[in-house]
């Protein structure tokens, strides 16, 4: 899994960024069910998904700052 870069996120519409957390949120269920049944070739990986959470929810958040505004 790659890191997505915060650039990514900033393109991204409000809708898009909801539907990309939820599918990252699906990714890190999985990867986490897969490590505790048969462990991850990459352990990282699941940094790196709760990672990549943080910054589609902080750009969520400043998304809706900016519009309150």
């Amino acid at each position: 899994m790659k890191s997505s870069k915060l650039a990514d996120y900033v393109k991204m519409s409000e809708s898009d960024l909801q539907n990309e957390i939820k599918e990252l949120k699906k990714e890190l269920f999985k990867a986490r069910f897969q490590h505790a049944m048969n462990g991850l070739d990459n352990p990282k990986k699941l940094t790196q998904i709760r990672r990549n959470i943080a910054r589609a929810n902080t750009m969520q958040h400043t998304i809706s700052i900016n519009a309150s505004k």
